[in-house]
């Protein structure tokens, strides 16, 4: 299938701003958009990955006799009979490679580690053959758990930021306070379960490698590939137009792919792996649990006069991937003295990852709650107290805000929701049906970040028009808002244009994460589409035979697939008509993105202000969210109907986050118990609030081009911590273990 969308199946309109409806949504409505598990070249087999049932060990058997057996299976691939790789999986180059399982040796570091795969003619026979493998262990006492390890200090969290941040003195600003609270909150594990299991096809000829798999970042894993197996990187060619979701976990290429790829060269035939529900809880990330303990002080007036957020989370025995949860304190309340510290346990599971608002969702909720809490030691309404506190520069760094309409995000929010209809006093209110009810607050905050990108553009002289960009649509909306965006730079309607992304061959689009692929891959392409129109202008400007004689490139617009003149509108001429008097047969435009120096002076965060609704049952402790008020700011929105989609998918999260989702390790074998969606659970419709998202008008000079940021994981953080507010302004009771279960009420 090409990666282009259909014309006829795209909606009329270009502007900026419109709330165009999904130009991929007929598509997979209809079952025409393949996903890479849907492709089945010629000749291909089934992969199964055999996994750990230990935690920590090591394998002493694998009855490879009996499974080769089988009939349908063609090849088992172990430790002993894997394809040679050009570089150790243990070996990292940068923070955003990790170290994979790749059969390397018979070490078990966690459950559901691959110790085999099985290569057969059918799904079926690869399944059964990787059950007959049959797997003896030489088991060892797993690590399970914060307290089951001596803690340490990381080099760095995150992606290399610093584990310990310090402004201020801390110790003299708590001894000083007026009113001083330590609140220690905990969060769970917490595993990536999108839609789509990660999945890969994957066809060798000779040297050159053919694949289908989703990907958040095409360059990137690329060029992991291609160091593993010793082959250059533009010998590679990823297929990646669709992602069934990635929220960070396909942001890296993981080990079951690359085992996909190797049993492909084993075999010399295509081969297709897709990991199985329960196999997800292991090799393809997570968020780690954490335990965060937060001490505030406040003076008489209710103004803070420190924040201390300490973190204690965990990592795997082998690799380092450190949540940053202290950065958000970091930027949203202002105070004279603020310290951060991180530390962390090695466990035996599989390497934390990069999950939806990394850091943000779970420092969010500790910090939140602690806000709440010092709120109700003042006395003081919880926006009232976030207001007295609001933050005029960012408070680590001391730098100015490119753009903050937090301020707008609190007065609409609380406006639309009724926020001053609440009782101060929690357990006040109950409903028609006799169930308690209580409202809460949570502050919204993400960084508005960029990556760098490229992008090509061309028109030519038919009037036809492309563009090209390896971005990556993983549900957000890119086949829609990119294609807005090179619309209105090239000045034609949406459907004018040949759209591609979601190939390796096209120019790199940078990684499809932090809540940056708009802004990043966006600026590409008006960068691309810019040079083209400045090339057309060029050429028309210059010739004395164009109606645009003399206006000068900056004396034209694109509109309509024309150069209209600023000055005169009636004088225009169309893009076919300029490049076929110039004898052109086309021109190529060419952009890039990336962090520019503003960065360097000012600090560039979206924000946002959740306000949440809970009823308690006072007998049974049932808790239901039952309505989310969301207010955002993230600067220039190029499609309402997308961003206020990906708010409603992040404030669900912090439905998810607050009431429903953990995983629950065995403390004797270190297996996850609930790895399937029937036990862990995630918000299915019934859990599903009313939810209202408000788009605050924001304007932002700085952050990039475009003027937009990023809105894909900011409505995370302010609704779990709401939610969890809201149960104690309706019970009196404050849960600071999340998820918030009944059995913590009753």
């Amino acid at each position: 299938m090409s990666d282009q969308i259909p014309s006829n199946q795209i909606r009329h309109g270009s502007s900026i701003g419109q709330p165009l409806t999904r130009r991929d949504g007929i598509l997979k409505v209809t079952g025409a958009a393949a996903y890479a598990a849907d492709h089945h070249p010629p000749g291909m087999l089934f992969a199964v990955m055999a996994v750990s049932r230990i935690a920590r060990g090591r394998v002493t058997r694998l009855d490879v006799a009996a499974a080769r057996s089988h009939p349908g299976v063609v090849a088992v691939m172990t430790p002993q009979n894997k394809p040679a790789l050009a570089q150790h999986p243990d070996e990292k180059h940068d923070g955003f490679t990790f170290r994979l399982d790749l059969l390397q040796d018979d070490r078990v570091r966690y459950a559901n580690q691959p110790v085999a795969v099985v290569i057969a003619e059918t799904l079926e026979a690869a399944t059964e053959g990787a059950a007959l493998l049959d797997p003896a262990y030489e088991e060892e006492v797993p690590a399970v758990g914060l307290d089951a390890a001596e803690p340490f200090t990381p080099r760095a969290i995150g992606v290399g930021d610093p584990a310990d941040v310090e402004t201020g003195d801390v110790a003299a600003g708590l001894a000083a306070a007026a009113h001083t609270i330590a609140a220690t909150y905990e969060t769970p594990a917490q595993y990536h379960n999108a839609m789509e299991p990660h999945a890969v096809v994957a066809t060798w000829d000779g040297d050159r490698l053919d694949l289908d798999m989703p990907s958040q970042g095409l360059a990137m894993a690329q060029g992991r590939i291609a160091g593993l197996f010793g082959i250059a990187p533009a010998d590679i060619h990823i297929r990646s137009p669709f992602l069934g979701g990635g929220f960070g976990s396909k942001g890296m290429v993981a080990g079951p792919q690359v085992l996909g790829i190797m049993a492909a060269r084993l075999v010399g035939r295509p081969v297709k792996l897709v990991m199985s529900r329960p196999q997800m809880f292991g090799p393809v990330g997570h968020r780690a649990p954490t335990r965060q303990t937060l001490r505030l002080g406040v003076a008489e007036d209710g103004r803070l006069t420190a924040l201390d957020h300490e973190t204690l989370t965990a990592t795997s025995t082998f690799d380092d991937f450190i949540e940053p949860s202290g950065g958000v304190s970091h930027t949203l309340y202002a105070t004279p003295a603020l310290a951060t510290r991180h530390r962390a346990v090695r466990l035996d599971t599989g390497t934390p990852l990069f999950m939806r608002a990394p850091g943000e969702a779970s420092g969010s909720v500790a910090l939140e709650g602690a806000i709440d809490e010092m709120a109700d030691a003042c006395g003081l309404d919880p926006l009232e107290f976030r207001l007295r506190n609001y933050a005029e520069t960012e408070p680590a760094s001391g730098k100015p805000f490119s753009s903050k309409a937090l301020r707008a995000c609190y007065a609409q929010g609380a406006e639309a929701f009724g926020w001053d209809k609440r009782p101060l006093a929690p357990g006040q209110m109950r409903n028609a049906d006799g169930l308690l009810v209580g409202w809460g607050v949570g502050t919204a905050t993400f960084p508005a970040l960029m990556f760098q990108a490229e992008a090509r553009a061309v028109v030519t002289s038919t009037g036809a028009a492309s563009v090209a960009i390896g971005a990556i649509d993983m549900g957000q909306g890119a086949w829609t808002a990119l294609a807005q965006i090179a619309a209105e730079e090239l000045g034609l309607a949406i459907e004018a244009i040949d759209f591609r992304i979601g190939s390796s061959d096209l120019p790199n689009g940078g990684i499809a994460g932090g809540s940056a692929h708009t802004a990043t891959a966006g600026t590409a392409i008006k960068g691309a589409a810019s040079d083209v129109i400045a090339q057309l202008a060029a050429l028309a400007t210059q010739d004395s035979r164009s109606p645009l004689y003399g206006a000068g490139n900056a004396g034209v617009i694109a509109r309509d697939g024309r150069l209209v003149r600023r000055d005169d509108e009636s004088r225009s001429e169309t893009f076919t008509e300029i490049l076929v008097r110039a004898g052109r047969e086309s021109v190529e435009g060419k952009g890039a993105a990336g962090p520019d120096a503003a960065r360097e002076h000012y600090a560039m965060h979206a924000h946002g202000a959740v306000f949440a609704e809970v009823t308690v049952d006072p007998d049974l402790g049932q808790i239901r969210a039952t309505r989310l008020v969301g207010a955002f700011a993230a600067g220039r929105i190029i499609n309402p109907r997308l961003v206020r989609s990906q708010y409603y998918g992040g404030m669900i999260w912090g439905v998810s986050f607050a009431l429903h989702e953990q995983a629950v390790m065995d403390p004797r074998t270190g297996r996850p118990i609930n790895a399937n969606l029937a036990e862990y659970h995630v918000p299915v419709n019934a859990d599903v609030p009313s939810l209202a998202a408000i788009l605050v008008e924001e304007e932002d000079p700085h952050v990039n081009p475009l003027g937009i940021k990023g809105v894909g994981e900011i409505g995370v953080t302010g609704s779990a911590g709401a939610i969890v507010n809201a149960i104690w302004h309706a019970t009196g009771r404050r849960v600071r273990r999340l998820p918030v279960t009944l059995d913590t009420l009753l």
